[in-house]
């Protein structure tokens, strides 16, 4: 049965360690009134409600930033998206900072506890952090090892204890109490900005990144087959998008943490395709516009929803 796409739109950044993503989805809605477009009128939609006052709270742990206002935002999107699916909607989440992604996967497996989820992750970085091995306390950089619930300890550096191993632990068992992914359903495109501690985790699981100049050499088509093919034996994909999985250099400084020699929108704009028509994809996230670091105006906001434009199409083409 074909599901009509409804928006959850989710302008929350205290994950991040810079402001301004949360300024994101307006922006994105600016770049399409500018652009003439009636996509944010077609579409049912939800406002999440957010914390984003918290950024004035003193930090109680500079291993977990702000964890407890992050552990009940992530709640929220999983309430979100649970609520979506289960009304027989297509989710397409906007949100500003990527922690958020851990309340996406959560309310999905909420949604289908019994269902094998597979995850493309298209990103810089791989995300795969949890307070002991963080160098920055800054959660955007841990939904990944929260829904693994894997805490990497043989790379632990920062002590946890208390009331942040707690809040941790509640973050991992968000709507459903066991891991909601394996390793071998994750799969990167587009990492190249990682620290060790991750390098060795990614290693050690056997996640596969198709980089970007693997992509290039083999042929997008190729290795967005091959990721399929591994994810066979899962019943439904989510894919997430971070906007500095794009080239930083030729699209824009617009992000968080951006990183040279990344994709291209259409590179980005045919992964999400491919992925798409394999009639598996049940949610789409796109993540980490800030439009106060922009260099180029509005231009990264205005390539975010570009892709955002495609991708709701390929969704709307599937019977």
């Amino acid at each position: 049965m074909k599901k009509s796409i409804k928006l959850v739109k989710n302008r929350s950044d205290i994950g991040a360690g810079t402001r301004g993503a949360d300024l994101g989805i307006d922006a994105i809605e600016i770049a399409a009134i500018n652009k003439g477009s009636e996509y944010f009128n077609t579409f049912p939609f939800i406002d999440v409600e957010t914390h984003n006052e918290t950024i004035y709270n003193k930090d109680r742990s500079t291993f977990a930033k702000r964890i407890e206002h992050v552990l009940q935002q992530c709640r929220r999107v999983a309430g979100a998206v649970n609520r979506t699916m289960s009304e027989k909607y297509f989710p397409l989440v906007l949100s500003g900072d990527h922690s958020s992604a851990l309340g996406t996967i959560s309310g999905i497996k909420t949604a289908f506890p019994d269902k094998t989820l597979g995850v493309v992750w298209i990103d810089a970085h791989a995300d795969l952090h949890s307070p002991y091995t963080s160098p920055s306390g800054n959660i955007h950089g841990m939904p990944l090892a929260a829904a693994l619930a894997n805490d990497n300890l043989n790379c632990q550096v920062n002590p946890i204890q208390g009331e942040i191993r707690h809040f941790w632990n509640d973050l991992k068992k968000i709507g459903t109490p066991d891991a909601k992914l394996t390793p071998e359903h994750l799969i990167y495109f587009g990492v190249r900005d990682t620290e060790e501690a991750e390098d060795r985790l990614i290693e050690s699981l056997g996640i596969k990144n198709y980089r970007v100049e693997e992509i290039r050499f083999r042929g997008l088509v190729k290795c967005v087959d091959e990721a399929l093919h591994k994810l066979t034996v899962c019943d439904m994909i989510y894919i997430s998008f971070d906007v500095d999985s794009m080239d930083c250099d030729l699209i824009s400084l617009g992000t968080g943490t951006p990183v040279s020699k990344g994709f291209d929108q259409y590179e980005v704009m045919a992964i999400m395709k491919q992925l798409i028509g394999s009639q598996k994809v049940v949610c789409v996230e796109l993540v980490e516009v800030n439009p106060l670091l922009d260099n180029k105006g509005n231009k990264m906001a205005e390539t975010a929803f570009e892709v955002l434009e495609q991708t709701s199409i390929a969704i709307d083409l599937q019977p």
